[in-house]
């Protein structure tokens, strides 16, 4: 009986999705602006999250300024919620139109050596839509992208089956290093999209980084499987054209993954992501607690000079350093 109704939910979320991606985008854009005022005039989803994120990493700008990137990321990513449900329907001649690929020729040139690619990406608007990728690379080289699966698992089935549509094939982050070690093997050429500006729990906290004003925790795992792997590093940097229009120019990064310290690629993707939000700033997505996890509370969790601290102690051992 479960596995009936978790079909029939299924069945009737793909097909509006499905019903709603057939209406032209410029009707999708109406209902974006409607529901832009719903999101950004009445219930101001996430405010306070947007707020501090954004006087955090623009101390240097007037509150006028902030509102304004402020109103300009409630408006993308509206724009971002309608180009997904879009997704599921469009045709390569129009997605190829409204998100082009440059810098190709490194990454081209890569492949013809017979080795992979790792690109490193941000949650910049409409990194969806990056999974168009296929369609600009050689048909032998097989594009992946990593993600972490939802936990409602027909919501999972039906995002996974919008973002292969276009043969890019996704990944667990769980199974991914013996995945991409297996294509190695296999002599397999691969493209391999991360989005890698999350926050990592505690337990997977290797490497802090200055971002955006910010003592920043980072995965590192992405940098950990180019080496193992030894696919070149170029990252992805997204700028919007015009409304619904984006560019994603390849920019190298490390061509010889293996040849350099430990971090340094991850430094780089840091360095290169601040750029890019900095130029267009709105169009990151804002809205995510990004830096819950602070350098001092994770000095407390694991800090041998704290011996084993209870969890129910790290609130009163926060008060005491003054942190809270």
């Amino acid at each position: 009986m479960k596995n009936i109704l978790n079909q029939t939910v299924y069945a009737l979320s793909y097909g509006l999705w499905y019903v709603l991606s057939l209406l032209p985008m410029s009707l999708l854009y109406v209902l974006s602006d409607c529901f832009y005022f719903l999101v950004a005039k009445v219930v101001r989803y996430r405010h306070g999250v947007i707020w501090k994120n954004l006087t955090e990493s623009f101390p240097e700008k007037d509150d006028i300024e902030l509102r304004q990137i402020e109103n300009d990321f409630y408006h993308s990513f509206c724009d971002y919620v309608v180009e997904t449900v879009k997704l599921m329907s469009m045709s390569k001649r129009q997605l190829m139109r409204r998100l082009e690929f440059t810098g190709l020729d490194e990454v081209r040139q890569c492949f013809d050596n017979g080795q992979s690619v790792s690109v490193y990406l941000g949650h910049l608007f409409n990194w969806e839509w990056i999974t168009s990728l296929p369609y600009w690379v050689p048909g032998n080289v097989q594009c992946c992208e990593l993600y972490h699966p939802l936990e409602n698992k027909n919501f999972d089935r039906l995002f996974k089956r919008v973002r292969e549509k276009q043969n890019a094939l996704c990944i667990t982050m769980a199974d991914s290093l013996r995945r991409i070690l297996e294509y190695k093997r296999q002599r397999q050429t691969v493209i391999v999209g991360y989005i890698a500006d999350q926050a990592p729990f505690w337990n997977n906290i290797h490497h802090w980084v200055d971002f955006l004003h910010h003592d920043t925790p980072v995965f590192t795992g992405a940098e950990r499987i180019a080496k193992h792997a030894g696919q070149a590093c170029f990252y992805g940097y997204i700028r919007k054209v015009r409304r619904g229009y984006y560019v994603c120019e390849m920019q190298p990064m490390m061509i010889d993954s293996k040849a350099v310290p430990d971090y340094e690629i991850t430094d780089e993707y840091f360095r290169r992501l601040e750029a890019n939000i900095r130029e267009y700033p709105g169009i990151y997505l804002w809205s995510h607690r990004r830096w819950k996890r602070t350098h001092e509370e994770y000095n407390i969790r694991y800090n041998p000079e704290n011996g084993r601290v209870d969890l129910r102690d790290i609130e009163t051992i926060k008060r005491e350093k003054g942190l809270i």
